[in-house]
């Protein structure tokens, strides 16, 4: 019953029942990304060699840029950007073979994260964050001056008010006080073409030494080695070396640790040899200074291990540019033949093996060893 001259409550509709959802379909065609690499290894063992040799063979376009002088954006230093203007310049400005190049970041390692007491890391982490979107994949506007239709703006701006266009300082005689014209010709200055480049295609080849992350990979796998029967990290004179990522011994640790592994053929003398920064893993490099976010877009590592005498010997002989053959041509421009016998290629070798420089102290060896013979050799008479 309801009182006289109220309405009857109406009961709201029920709602209607759900729409059945239909699955979404996505029929783009299959992206297959691109898996960046890290190279790590001691100094002179051909880690940026292997990065131009591979961009000579692939015919792509290639540069080397080295981390340390980046900075963050805003302060003294080279952008992170100027990785891609510099490919973007070995590709001659084409910007669809730019995006298919490989940029090789070499002295990664020296732009770790450090412990400042004030202020920011703008050398450090600061370069590492604004890496991050350019590995893996971003669009970037290069701007790049056009220095081939006109080049009288920029070449009047680089000679300082009180020395004239002709390039000699005044009241000299060879200042004939008529200017040189630009090469180029033309009247005012250009301007600055904006180029826009993808990276999501291009490869990173990141090097470094890292120099002590070797330590740091035993001292992971060392740890809670307490107890009968468990595996203590030794004090050799082998990691005693800062610059010497090799260990000798049984392979046990590494069939532990690594997946897949493959023991290489027994030396002719002595115990094998086994890389520890084969067994790196992203924790170690994240201990070391590098951010897990720039770990994560690195997801390929591989170790390189310091050249021994035997690999020594194949550097002075084997390469097309092999140092042999330059101070053999170079002899040979003065009518003198040089000659080196097998037991002499050793005693280089083992002299550069203990210099800590890989294979750059066969250069040092070599100079040392006829650089007397360089100078004197020409003007005598055999």
């Amino acid at each position: 019953m309801h009182p006289p001259g109220s309405a009857p409550e109406q009961q709201a509709p029920p709602p209607p029942p759900p729409a059945p959802t239909s699955p979404i379909h996505d029929y783009t065609p299959l992206t297959i990304e691109k898996s960046n690499v890290l190279l790590l290894g001691p100094s002179g063992v051909g880690k940026t060699l292997m990065a131009k040799t591979l961009a000579r063979v692939l015919e792509v376009p290639f540069s080397m840029s080295d981390c340390t002088p980046l900075t963050q954006a805003g302060y003294i230093g080279e952008d992170a950007e100027v990785v891609v203007q510099r490919l973007l310049v070995a590709a001659n400005y084409d910007v669809a073979r730019a995006e298919q190049g490989i940029i090789c970041l070499d002295e990664i390692d020296k732009i770790a994260t450090a412990k400042v007491s004030h202020g920011k890391d703008v050398s450090g982490e600061g370069v590492q964050q604004a890496l991050l979107k350019i590995i893996e994949g971003t669009t970037l506007q290069i701007q790049a001056k056009s220095e081939r239709g006109n080049s009288s703006g920029s070449d009047r701006g680089r000679h300082p008010s009180n020395v004239p266009p002709s390039g000699f300082p005044p009241h000299t005689p060879l200042n004939t006080g008529t200017a040189t014209p630009p090469p180029g010709g033309g009247g005012g200055a250009g301007k600055n073409e904006v180029y826009n480049v993808r990276t999501d295609n291009i490869l990173f080849i990141c090097a470094g030494a890292f120099n002590g992350l070797h330590k740091l990979i035993l001292d992971r796998i060392s740890k809670g080695s307490i107890g009968f029967g468990a595996s203590v990290r030794a004090t050799n004179p082998e990691t005693l070396n800062p610059h010497d990522t090799t260990l000798r011994g049984s392979d046990a640790l590494f069939r532990k640790h690594l997946p897949f592994f493959t023991p290489d053929p027994p030396a002719a003398a002595g115990e094998p040899r086994y890389n520890t920064l084969d067994l790196v893993e992203p924790v170690d490099l994240q201990k070391f200074g590098l951010i897990p976010e720039l770990v994560g877009r690195v997801p390929i590592s591989c170790a390189l291990a310091s050249l021994d005498e035997e690999a020594l010997v194949r550097v002075l002989t084997e390469p097309r540019n092999a140092l042999l053959r330059q101070y053999e041509q170079l002899f040979a421009l003065s009518a003198i033949e040089l000659r080196f016998t097998s037991a002499a290629m050793r005693v280089v070798a083992k002299e550069a093996s203990g210099m800590g420089t890989g294979a750059r102290g066969l250069r040092t060896v070599l100079e040392r060893l006829l650089g007397e013979a360089m100078f004197e050799g020409p003007g005598r008479s055999f």
